[in-house]
């Protein structure tokens, strides 16, 4: 399959998350078509791989996304995932379908392709009642807003950099870009679509700054390396589209 950047909002900090991310969807989709591009401040790569690159970013968020967005262009469809959130089942079968579908047929104005609905998707008030048949036979319905942004998704970049030039431009705490997105008003021109058949369910690497308890069992399975701040352990455990 043809590659497809993926743009991966992390800090030295949380490196663990990321390789866990990156692991997953090496363990659940062997031949995944993602190119993982990753920031960093002061710790280098830790994953040798032609599939992950390594970007050196300002410590502030704003200036990690410009970074990873340099050079490239607005109408680029790119995979949008955070490591505070990991892939724990994925339809394979379907998906390839949907990144052939991603690069060959899909219409000029389509910005945005989401595949596990989930929470807020699942509400009438966050659609339209518009929906297209891709030439694959999915149904997809229409996005009213910028809801579940932050789940794993393929984007149009200049979806992303309008919602990061919507926020201002200290970022204290990272938890208040989720009140802020559900702010953000989306551009009609902006067309974002939700599967109408869940065909994945993610897991949450945080809450609230404290490892979850399915994160922390699911980086033990795969024998990876717990970071020292993450001693403290919710026992919720936050998973969607299950």
């Amino acid at each position: 399959m043809q590659p497809i950047k993926a743009i991966v909002l992390t800090y030295d900090k949380y490196r663990s998350f990321t390789d866990h991310m990156i692991l997953c969807y090496e363990k659940l989709w062997p031949n995944h078509p993602f190119t993982f591009h990753v920031p960093y401040q002061y710790l280098r790569s830790t994953i040798q791989s032609s599939k992950v690159k390594y970007y050196q970013s300002p410590p502030d968020i704003k200036g990690t996304i410009n970074t990873l967005l340099h050079d490239i262009d607005d109408e680029e469809m790119v995979y949008w995932c955070i490591d505070d959130k990991y892939p724990i089942k994925l339809n394979v079968r379907l998906l390839e379908k949907i990144h052939q579908y991603l690069l060959v047929d899909i219409k000029e104005d389509i910005c945005g392709l989401l595949f596990c609905r989930c929470r807020g998707m699942l509400k009438k008030t966050n659609l339209t009642e518009k929906i297209i048949i891709d030439n694959k036979g999915q149904v997809w319905l229409e996005r009213k807003n910028l809801k579940q942004i932050w789940i794993h998704q393929y984007l149009k970049v200049k979806v992303l950099r309008y919602l990061f030039n919507s926020f201002p431009e200290q970022i204290n705490n990272p938890r208040t870009m989720d009140n802020t997105s559900n702010k953000v008003k989306k551009p009609s021109q902006y067309r974002l679509f939700v599967t109408y058949n869940n065909l994945s369910i993610f897991g949450e690497s945080t809450t609230k700054g404290i490892i979850t308890k399915n994160c922390l069992n699911n980086m033990k399975k795969y024998n990876l390396s717990i970071p020292l701040w993450a001693s403290k352990v919710t026992s919720k455990e936050i998973i969607m589209g299950k």
